[in-house]
């Protein structure tokens, strides 16, 4: 309970001076009744009760009903325009690399946070986070040398399952690829997402897209970007929405990355003037600009990645991933 205190009291002002009142907020509270909701309940409580009390301490360092937090954490399960973009580009190679822009609610814009996180139980992490949400749905690195980032994706698939964030929270817990590869295709799934994993130690660099129903898994062997819509071959007949935006930045992103190894080139590209990779206009169709750009280098022996809070500047953060000798507690 003591990380989703702390993790509340970090984000309860900007909670109530900015989400509560917000647009995104009151639609996904107009899901309150929904009968998935309580069976999304009772599967976490049931399957993963250390998050269940993350969650109950998040609740209360936010001075918020439980339902209601319960029911943010859930947005993207039950609503397919929840206000959560980003961009990934992929870069497969003996030592993979991969970037990733964090584009959400321009009302958090320096309202959000790296956290280190040490948990009493499982594995250390170091995560970007929201104010209101629990870690696992934006990028991470974790004490076992998982490396995470994530992409919304707006299924119109969704059905009773483990909420989206749950699992890609549950994924800091893994120790190995290979088991957070199975935790996704394994699980019950409410939701959709895309996840691009890596770890250190292995040269493998995995592109996963899941829904309700479906689970794809590529091991890349060409540099790839990837947006907020399913774009793998598996998932073709699965039921989406794509907007203007995500399509627009999988297809420019697509074209840089494929002639250069330079990540930023990609995600601080605005050559879609009208629909960038890098966005940062107020008036956003989708709602999203970019908050942070990470880049990971995933080798042999470490993780090293820097932060950038805007475009163009030094990086925020350097750092080394979590080092497994701290990764359980």
């Amino acid at each position: 309970m003591e990380v989703g205190l702390q993790l509340g009291r970090f984000g309860r002002e900007i909670a109530h001076r900015h989400l509560i009142v917000s647009h995104a907020w009151a639609s996904v509270m107009g899901f309150r009744d929904d009968p998935r909701i309580e069976a999304m309940r009772r599967l976490v409580e049931a399957r993963f009760p250390a998050y269940w009390m993350e969650l109950q301490g998040l609740a209360l360092g936010l001075d918020l009903p439980f339902d209601n937090v319960f029911l943010w954490n859930c947005r993207g399960d039950v609503w397919a325009f929840a206000p959560d973009g980003c961009t990934t580009v992929q870069i497969p190679g003996a030592e993979p690399i991969l970037a990733h822009n964090e584009d959400g609610d321009p009302g958090f814009h320096g309202h959000c946070a790296l956290a280190h996180v040490r948990p009493e139980e499982g594995i250390a992490f170091t995560s970007f986070v929201y104010p209101a949400s629990i870690p696992g749905h934006t990028f991470a690195v974790t004490g076992a040398g998982l490396v995470q980032a994530v992409n919304n994706i707006r299924s119109r698939g969704v059905g009773i399952g483990l909420p989206r964030m749950i699992l890609g929270r549950a994924l800091f817990d893994c120790h190995t690829l290979d088991e957070a590869v199975d935790l996704l295709s394994g699980a019950p799934r409410a939701g959709a997402f895309h996840m691009t994993l890596a770890q250190q130690g292995d040269s493998r660099l995995a592109s996963i897209e899941f829904t309700h129903t479906n689970c794809s898994v590529e091991m890349l062997a060409q540099r790839r970007c990837h947006a907020n819509h399913l774009i793998h071959p598996a998932m073709a007949n699965e039921r989406q929405i794509i907007t203007a935006s995500s399509l627009s930045r999988q297809d420019r992103g697509n074209d840089i990355a494929k002639g250069s190894t330079d990540p930023l080139s990609t995600l601080w590209d605005h050559g879609q003037q009208a629909l960038p990779i890098y966005r940062r206009q107020p008036d956003d169709p989708d709602h999203e600009n970019t908050l942070a750009t990470a880049v990971f280098h995933v080798g042999a022996e470490s993780v090293d990645w820097c932060v950038y809070d805007t475009k163009d500047d030094a990086p925020r953060f350097v750092l080394r991933g979590v080092s497994r000798s701290d990764a359980i507690r």
